[in-house]
């Protein structure tokens, strides 16, 4: 197959097919209903057809039409229904239902190969196993794989349930191209452009100030770290800095907090460091929006070097690269 012709549904910011592209094959469209996301998409990826639309209501002949023949299948459905950060607060079934939405696309296109993305409280949900027989059903083979980003060379601990789909062979398991381990050194950007504060103000939140003393106590008093500074985690509020960053969501959550000679400051992360915990390069381009649509644009994206190794590892079951243990 001289080409892998792939179409994004749910396409984001293009994490996902920014790693296809990288893992050889070529994105020929997308579709996304938010308008940030699809100007980001087309900024990225001038030559595909991109759908701003609800892809429950474009179907996909229309998109075939656009497109031509359609060899992969991504597609990372709605999944804030299906995560525990959600709390005690209502889970929308008709949100979840949209995954069905892939079976839907799947039977008429017939591509050789679907991935879909989640997360990993998607597998206890009550239709799990019904979506699982229905792409079965269609005869392709499924492979189940739960994968962390950090292990892929991302800075970032995201740890996501993939299903990947072959309709000719039993996908093998995905193993990373780049192995360098990184941290949050690595995204953070040193260079003092960004303003500090003094941690500890009147203002400040009492639960704030509550997991910087809890990481204080445990680091000592010179020593750098980050605390969650919106929402919670069960990780006591506070990471260390040589570890991977913890997962990025879709709100600004991370506080970068430094001793200096004037006590402790802080500053949260910004958009251009969670990119790169996201794994987007450089001379990726967002558009112009507003610095909650930026981090957005971030929660809901997919690591691209995770996609990257799993196109990798199907073109290599494919025959479409050479297997360098054959050789």
């Amino acid at each position: 197959m001289d080409q892998i012709r792939t179409f994004d549904m749910f396409c984001g910011a293009g994490g996902s097919s920014l790693g296809a592209r990288e893992g050889g094959a070529k994105i020929v469209g997308g579709v996304d209903l938010w308008g940030p996301a699809v100007e980001s998409f087309k900024l990225n990826f001038p030559d595909a057809h991109v759908f701003q639309e609800d892809l429950r209501i474009l179907t996909p002949e229309d998109v075939l039409a656009k497109t031509g023949p359609i060899d992969l299948l991504i597609s990372s459905p709605e999944c804030t229904h299906h995560t525990c950060a959600r709390g005690s607060k209502p889970r929308s079934e008709e949100s979840k239902d949209t995954a069905f939405q892939v079976i839907r696309y799947a039977e008429v296109m017939k591509p050789r190969w679907i991935t879909l993305e989640n997360v990993v409280h998607m597998k206890p949900w009550g239709r799990y196993q019904e979506l699982l027989n229905e792409l079965k059903g269609l005869n392709y083979r499924v492979r189940e794989q739960v994968i962390d980003a950090s292990g892929f060379g991302v800075a970032q601990r995201r740890r996501r349930l993939f299903m990947i789909a072959d309709l000719v062979q039993e996908p093998q398991l995905v193993l990373p191209i780049n192995t360098k381990f990184k941290n949050v050194w690595d995204v953070l950007d040193r260079s003092g452009k960004y303003k500090m504060t003094p941690l500890r103000t009147p203002k400040r939140a009492k639960e704030t100030l509550a997991r910087a003393e809890r990481a204080i106590a445990e680091l000592g008093d010179n020593k750098s770290f980050l605390i969650v500074y919106y929402g919670t985690d069960g990780g006591g509020g506070w990471q260390r800095m040589d570890s991977p960053l913890r997962t990025v969501t879709t709100v600004d959550r991370f506080a970068y907090v430094e001793p200096t000679g004037n006590g402790h400051m802080m500053r949260m992360l910004q958009p251009e460091e969670l990119r790169k915990a996201m794994g987007f390069p450089d001379n990726y381009e967002f558009p112009n929006v507003t610095r909650r649509e930026k981090v957005k644009l971030m929660g809901n994206a997919v690591c691209s070097p995770v996609m990257e190794a799993i196109v990798h590892s199907l073109r290599l079951s494919s025959g479409a690269i050479n297997n360098p243990e054959a050789a």
